[in-house]
């Protein structure tokens, strides 16, 4: 049985990154779409936003001198190129994809609105949301709540590269327990970092859960859509 039928899928940009450590790796992107493909196919009705920071980011972009603005806009635009892959990879192996902006920018992508956007999920298109809100000093974390509330997903799915959310960072602390559920006050209370404070606060606001998992094993976001005790579950 699907448990989840509606799927906001949240990636960063650095996961596109594979053993490159900057860029877009191939395997890496055609793993992910094979993955999409799995869920599309028995289906799941999956919207996905990716991050840009394997190409700029705006917030480390402003540290380095550039103007805040102009940075995040840039970020936007670094999201558009990698959705772009991810549409492209799907399309290969036969699964059809749409790109949408939250800038108009046609012919590259089609410009958002929730109405269109429903419709490709009900026909079984992947949908894919670039640019973030279209907006700068919001991250793509709040786009991705943004449009799962939007687009009345049943879940947010953040894929990481760690298998859920722990007391503290397990790739520095050997000490760091992880935890199977979790609620978004703990997340507040012990100053975890899941995503930003608003991203989180509109989830919260709006009931809509997110489970972390580790995107990087293949077949995990198979297992997560239909069920299985993987990753973190938050909820209120």
């Amino acid at each position: 049985m699907i448990k989840y039928k509606r799927i906001l899928l949240k990636l960063s940009g650095e996961s596109l990154q594979g053993e490159k450590g900057y860029g877009i790796d191939s395997g890496r992107l055609n793993e992910y779409a094979t993955q999409i493909k799995a869920i599309a196919d028995k289906g799941v009705q999956v919207a996905i936003v990716i991050g840009g920071g394997n190409i700029f980011r705006g917030l480390s972009g402003a540290t380095a001198g550039f103007d805040r603005y102009q940075g995040d806009q840039m970020g936007m635009l670094a999201t558009v190129i990698n959705s772009l892959a991810i549409k492209s990879a799907l399309d290969t192996i036969g699964t059809k994809a749409r790109v949408l902006t939250a800038i108009k920018m046609e012919p590259v992508g089609e410009f958002y609105s929730q109405p269109k956007a429903i419709e490709m999920l009900e026909k079984g298109e992947v949908v894919i949301l670039s640019a973030g809100t279209g907006n700068p000093y919001f991250t793509t974390d709040t786009g991705s709540s943004l449009r799962g509330i939007e687009l009345k997903a049943d879940v947010m799915l953040k894929g990481t590269r760690v298998d859920g959310i722990y007391t503290a960072d397990p790739e520095k602390d050997p000490n760091a327990t992880k935890f199977t559920n979790i609620t978004f006050d703990e997340i507040y209370n012990r100053g975890l970092k899941v995503m930003d404070l608003t991203a989180t606060t509109m989830c919260k606001e709006n009931n809509l859960p997110i489970v972390v998992f580790d995107m990087d094993t293949p077949g995990n976001l198979e297992k997560v859509v239909m069920g299985e005790n993987i990753g973190t579950v938050v909820t209120n």
